[in-house]
């Protein structure tokens, strides 16, 4: 595995991860703002999406650490770190940040709740960039070789 991977996943993990914290310290210091179709309002979660298993309380977010250094171990095994860099790096700042509101907060702090025509789960950045590198790495295996 190449160093200039390392650095690339690394950066990314830092960058989205600092942006993610940097934007809830804003929520999380007050502020607020409403309109017809989006609020942007503190809410914390508890559990997963559409807070499922929160019922799981603070084993949560042990499991999901776990589950997180399986999957590094898994990508680091299969040497997969070389060809999915960028969107490795995203997902793991977004899900770092995540677990630590856990540690930090007692839930995820989320703030962009959707309203406009249908009630959606509210969500945060980290959120965006999950699914974002999710997309990004189902394209990059689907593409032929």
């Amino acid at each position: 595995m190449g160093s200039k991977s390392w650095l690339i996943f690394l950066l990314a993990l830092a960058g989205i991860y600092i942006i993610d914290q940097g934007i809830k310290s804003i929520f999380l210091a007050g502020w607020r703002w409403e309109s017809e179709c989006i609020s942007l309002t503190l809410v914390f979660n508890r559990g997963v999406a559409f807070s499922m298993f929160d019922f799981l309380g603070p084993y949560l977010k042990w499991i999901q650490l776990a589950l997180l250094a399986g999957v590094l171990g898994y990508i680091l095994h299969g040497r997969y770190l070389q060809r999915y860099s960028l969107p490795l790096g995203m997902l793991f700042g977004a899900g770092l940040s995540n677990i630590a509101d856990r540690f930090m907060h007692g839930g995820v702090v989320d703030y962009v709740d959707w309203h406009c025509g249908f009630d959606f789960a509210v969500f945060n950045f980290a959120d965006v960039m999950i699914d974002m590198a999710v997309l990004w790495l189902l394209v990059l295996n689907f593409k032929k070789k």
